[in-house]
Formats: C-alpha cells, sequence, structure tokens
C-alpha cells in the first residue's frame, strides 16, 4: 500500500445559485467579547463567503466561532470570546449560499464517504471492528507526513504508566514522525516520573509492582522540576535520557501542556488559564495536517473542536487534514464523533498496544 493524497474539488461557482447569491452581510461589534446576534458559527469543513460578488474561503477555520471580515478582505476565525470591538463580523445563518455563506461538506470525495450514505452493514465503529486497513492506511500516511506534512500528537497519561509505550513513542520522536505534543500536566508529569524513578504514580512502568512510599514519586518530581525552574533545565540536572517529554526537548518538538482544576504541582510549563492554553494548543494544531489523540477525552475533543477537516498549504493547495482519536473505549472516540467531528477516524484499542503497532509498522523498534 502507498498514499495518495485525496484531490480537492472546489464548489462550481459559476453556476446558477452562486452567481445570483447575494454578498454575505456583516455587522459591527459594540463590545469586546461579544458577537452581534445573527452571527454566522463555523464548522470543521471548507467555508465560503461572497464579498463584493467575490467567493472566498476561510482559510484556517475551527468549529463554533464567528468570521471576521478585515479591511484588507482576509477572512479571520475568531472564537466569540476573541472578538473586539469594532470587527465586522459575518451574519447568517444558512449554509447554501441563500445568505452569501456555503459550506462545502463533500470537497475531498472518496470511495468511502461515497458509501457513507448507503445501507450496508458494520458502518460503526465498536471494539468488533476490524482495524487492519486502518493501521496499514496510517502508517503510510506517516511515511508521507514525515516529508511533506505536520503530526501533532494529543496524549493522556496512560503511555507514561508503560515502558514500552514510552519507548515507542520517543522512537516515532526521534525518527521525525512527531511535529508537536498536546498533552496535560500528568503526561508530562508521569513521564518524567518514568525516567528518573522508573515508576508511574509510583508503580514500575514494566512490573507494575508498587513501591514503598510510591505515591510520592510524582509530587517529588513535580518538586524536582519546579525547583530546577523548567523542563530542559530538570532532564539536564537529573542527567535525563529517555522517555517522551525528554524525546521532544532533544529534537526541539514543541510542547504545549495545558492544566487542569485536579492538577498536582503543576509543572512550570504548565498553562494554568485555560483560555491561554487553549491559544497556545490553537497555534500548533494550525500547522497540523494530520492530528492523532490518544486516550484523553478532556484533550482530543478540544482539539476535535479547534481543528478544521482541511488544510491550505502555502502555494494555495487544498488538502485534507486527517485526525484520528484512539481510545480503548468506544464512548470515547464517539464522543467527538457527537460533537460533529464527523471527519475523525476512530480506533478502539488500548493506546499502548496501538503506539506498538505503529512503531513496528514504521521500523522504528
Amino acid at each position: 500500500m502507498s498514499f495518495e493524497m485525496p484531490r480537492y474539488k472546489a464548489p462550481d461557482f459559476t453556476q446558477e445559485r452562486f452567481a445570483n447569491a447575494p454578498n454575505v452581510q456583516t455587522a459591527v461589534a459594540d463590545m469586546d467579547g461579544v458577537a452581534p446576534e445573527y452571527y454566522h458559527s463555523t464548522s470543521m469543513f471548507p467555508e465560503y463567503f461572497k464579498v463584493n460578488g467575490k467567493w472566498c474561503l476561510a482559510e484556517e477555520s475551527r468549529m463554533d466561532s464567528s468570521v471576521v471580515l478585515r479591511p484588507n478582505g482576509r477572512l479571520d476565525v475568531v472564537e466569540n470570546r476573541n472578538i473586539q470591538k469594532g470587527d465586522c463580523v459575518i451574519l447568517g445563518r444558512s449554509e447554501d449560499a441563500s445568505e452569501g455563506i456555503y459550506v462545502h461538506a463533500n470537497g475531498f470525495v472518496t470511495e468511502e464517504s461515497a458509501l457513507a450514505d448507503q445501507f450496508v452493514f458494520r458502518q460503526g465503529r465498536s471494539r468488533e471492528t476490524s482495524y487492519a486497513k486502518d493501521y496499514d492506511e496510517l502508517i503510510e500516511l506517516l511515511k508521507y507526513e514525515k516529508e511533506h506534512g505536520h503530526v501533532i500528537w494529543v496524549m493522556g497519561p496512560a503511555f507514561a504508566f508503560d515502558s514500552g509505550a514510552r519507548a515507542c513513542m520517543q522512537a516515532l520522536i526521534e525518527n521525525g514522525y512527531a511535529h508537536g505534543l498536546l498533552a496535560g500536566n500528568a503526561l508530562a508529569t508521569h513521564d518524567l516520573e518514568g525516567a528518573l524513578l522508573h515508576t508511574a504514580l509510583g508503580q514500575d512502568i514494566y512490573t507494575q509492582a508498587s513501591q514503598p512510599n510510591g505515591h510520592y514519586n510524582h509530587l517529588d518530581v513535580d518538586n524536582k522540576i519546579r525547583r530546577s525552574g523548567s523542563i530542559p533545565q530538570f532532564i539536564k540536572d537529573y542527567d535525563i535520557d529517555n522517555g517522551i517529554i525528554y524525546g521532544c526537548v532533544k529534537h526541539n518538538v514543541p510542547i504545549v501542556l495545558t492544566g487542569s482544576i485536579r492538577d498536582d504541582g503543576p509543572i512550570p510549563e504548565v498553562y494554568g488559564d485555560v483560555y491561554k492554553g487553549a491559544a497556545a494548543m490553537r497555534e500548533e494544531v494550525k500547522k497540523a495536517t494530520t492530528v492523532i489523540c490518544l486516550a484523553t477525552m478532556l484533550h482530543t475533543i478540544a482539539t476535535g473542536n479547534m481543528t478544521p477537516s482541511f488544510r491550505v498549504l502555502p502555494d494555495g493547495t487544498i488538502r485534507p487534514l486527517y485526525l484520528y482519536t484512539v481510545d480503548a473505549d468506544e464512548f470515547v472516540v464517539n464522543k467527538l464523533l457527537d460533537r460533529g467531528s464527523l471527519s475523525a477516524k476512530t480506533i478502539v484499542t488500548n493506546v499502548q498496544d496501538f503506539i506498538r503497532t505503529v512503531a513496528k509498522g514504521l521500523g522504528v523498534i
């Protein structure tokens, strides 16, 4: 199997319904952080807006945001909390061109999507689904993305609890298959605990045997990192030479750690302000061409909501943005689908087994 990038088919704007459609309507925001009434809320799909007789694409989209028309004609997709007084905000609730807005949900037509509306058995994704073809496709995609794309991994702390999973992810990072990491305090803390003490939450990361007073281990590691002042300095201070976070620091892979109300510590790099953390996550997502979300419902939903189904490349080419969500629980992987991210590819499996399969398929272990 070899990877072939699907081609994007733009709408035919010479059709009568597009040619006769009105220009999009706008209103000026009268205060910071508040959209005008009847604002248009964006989706994950490519969306076009008719401005001065021309259909224009909002190139950096995401779910549940407004569209601001800039004086230079650029269309910026902006979270409502980030709207500023005086912004020219697009209005309209229809998506069929009748209000100068068109949502293009079928730009990448594949055999799989063509079958979506037909009656066939076993179209749901569950633990009974065969994922062999999905693994093969993902492995070929990652080979392509290593040279041509930008892969973001969104990871829960489950990886830190297994020495083999940590080693596999480190190998993927070292071999160029990761260009960014989004996670929380727990993944970083327990991965660094594993690097320093060979435990995660006080359990040996290979045997799973609990260590005496092991419940102190992650707190001690948090404390040591805070004393060092940063993750890179902690790695230097304690001669850390293994793990996911170590791999990212060594190979200059950006890490965005966003906190939660239950965090211990947290370690210095963790964003305590949820909106600043979300903004930092989105800056990484804006670069992504593939996003792989693993065993973290909170970060998966957050990332999925800010990830469009497409990416506009510097040369103007429009390509798919691939989104995978992987978890041992069907509820978790389907949660993203229930929230409207229909382009997500779901895989129900233990993520530690998943990462081993991917690493072996890519030949990095």
